[in-house]
């Protein structure tokens, strides 16, 4: 609970004016930090309070027990939340009042439950949304803008030696009694924070300490309570030079330097010397023919070897790291570079890969962008192209099909008349494959499916995977001092190069 307090100023009342003793003033200012008697630092915004909530009691010093009336109105001002309370027709009220006019009571505080807050960097909490409890007379505030500005009491009955004598002479009026305030609705669930000022303790001399130890019993407790109230708080932003900031590894690195199309392919060993290769195709086949007749010549026939030539390109990339960043990094950042720079070395040469495939398979079939969800279409257009390269690559069958991301995709979700999935994880006997979301590669068709994030969009290729090759020579890391700038430069490179040796042995699908 949060309390609040306020200065006292007295006003009198005529009793025809108001018969009940009330006081009224602002409980809470708005947008002020104050530290609380728990030891937080709390702050509460304008419109925190419901003004048209259930009236909340008047008390003494928050002590629930101690009933002195009810709070009749809130207001919501550009300063503060504004109240108005009446004191009940009891002893105990009609003493709180005449603390109240000798000055002896100059303050309230609220006691509230705060529904909706945060913590701001230093740690005070900013309170948006809260219930008042209870509102207490009290002697010290919390917060100095926090000011009962009016003081009414009626005339006291003159028959009642209890009751203070009016200063203003005015005739004595009983006749109004504040009825007892109802129980809350609910009790609060969320921890009440108290706002009162918080008290002071010195510390104990070394005389008090020692006579407290010696006594023990609740005379060290008394002591012990009393040194943790005297303690300071400290809190983390008062010792900024002693906390340390752990670094949790290993260094997140979510590039993926994966290379479907290549290990897909393979990749074939590139000769040391030279720019440009030989890679030696054959382009014209020997004859064969039944013999015409006895002693007739045999079919004659010509044999052509082509020389495909195969230029090599570098790739690669550098970095220049301060040897400041290599001596004081933990983890050391070179084996952080040297790790991202493999990642991307294989990325970009498996996209030059997947680029070649794509445009070196010069065979196209027509695929109607309507049927992409008809799983009898995909299965005779992959017929048709399994037949296209059987009858014009010299008799050679698709191994694999390669597709960008959206084909997949579609292949995934291809289902049956039975909305069955037709490339189940776990298939049945008949399944036409088995394709997985957790994987980029499957079966599909009786072929393998190669599913690469660098084909461009709509990619679908079937095909004999040795009708396209792939040669590479990696060469690392490679690094060099700057001592003009204490620095050290690192590159990553490799040669690497492709051929489409025989396009006939794939099939592109034209999507229509």
């Amino acid at each position: 609970m949060i309390r609040f307090t306020a200065n006292v100023e007295l006003v009198a009342a005529a009793e025809a004016d108001n018969p009940a003793p009330r006081i009224a003033g602002v409980a809470v200012p708005w947008d002020v930090t104050a530290t609380v008697s728990g030891g937080q630092r709390v702050k509460f915004l304008r419109g925190a309070f419901n003004v048209n909530q259930k009236p909340a009691k008047l008390v003494e010093n928050h002590d629930l027990t101690q009933l002195r009336g009810v709070v009749n109105a809130l207001e919501d001002t550009d300063t503060g939340l504004r109240f108005e309370a009446t004191l009940a027709d009891t002893a105990a009220s009609r003493d709180a009042v005449a603390l109240l006019k000798a000055g002896a009571y100059d303050s309230v505080s609220v006691g509230a439950n705060p529904t909706k807050f945060k913590f701001d960097k230093t740690g005070t909490m900013i309170v948006s949304a809260a219930d008042l409890i209870e509102l207490s007379l009290v002697a010290v505030p919390a917060f100095a803008d926090a000011v009962i500005t009016e003081i009414a009491a009626s005339a006291e009955p003159e028959d009642d030696e209890t009751q203070p004598q009016d200063t203003e002479g005015e005739n004595v009026s009983n006749e109004i009694k504040a009825e007892a305030p109802e129980a809350p609705a609910t009790i609060p669930t969320s921890p009440i924070v108290y706002a009162t000022a918080r008290k002071e303790t010195p510390l104990p001399t070394a005389v008090e300490y020692l006579s407290a130890a010696i006594a023990g019993g609740s005379a060290w407790h008394e002591m012990s309570a009393a040194l943790r109230a005297a303690a300071p708080d400290v809190i983390t932003t008062d010792t900024p030079g002693i906390l340390p900031t752990p670094i949790l590894g290993p260094v997140y690195n979510n590039f993926v330097g994966r290379r479907p199309v290549v290990d897909a392919v393979g990749v074939k060993a590139m000769p040391g010397g030279g720019k440009v290769f030989i890679r030696p195709e054959v382009t014209t086949h020997t004859s064969m023919a039944a013999q015409s007749a006895e002693n007739a010549a045999l079919q004659s026939g010509t044999f052509v070897v082509y020389n495909n030539q195969v230029t090599k390109a570098a790739y690669g990339g550098y970095v220049t790291i301060s040897e400041q960043d290599l001596d004081w990094t933990d983890p050391n950042v070179l084996s952080l570079i040297l790790d991202d720079m493999g990642r991307i070395y294989a990325n970009t040469t498996d996209n030059v890969a997947a680029d070649n495939l794509a445009s070196g398979a010069t065979t196209t079939s027509n695929f109607a962008s309507a049927s992409v969800n008809d799983p009898a279409y995909w299965s005779a257009w992959v017929a048709a192209a399994a037949a296209s390269i059987l009858s014009s690559s010299n008799g050679n069958l698709p191994t694999h099909m390669f597709v960008a991301p959206g084909v997949w995709q579609d292949l995934l979700g291809l289902a049956d008349t039975a909305d069955r999935p037709l490339f189940p994880q776990i298939g049945p006997m008949n399944a036409f494959g088995q394709l997985t979301p957790g994987s980029t590669s499957g079966n599909a068709f009786g072929l393998q499916v190669v599913v690469d994030r660098n084909f461009a969009s709509g990619t679908l290729i079937v095909g004999d995977a040795s009708g396209y090759e792939i040669f590479e020579q990696q060469k690392g890391a490679i690094s060099i001092d700057n001592p003009s700038t204490i620095s050290r430069t690192i590159a990553w490179r490799g040669y690497f190069a492709t051929l489409m040796i025989d396009s006939s042995k794939f099939v592109k699908a034209a999507f229509v």
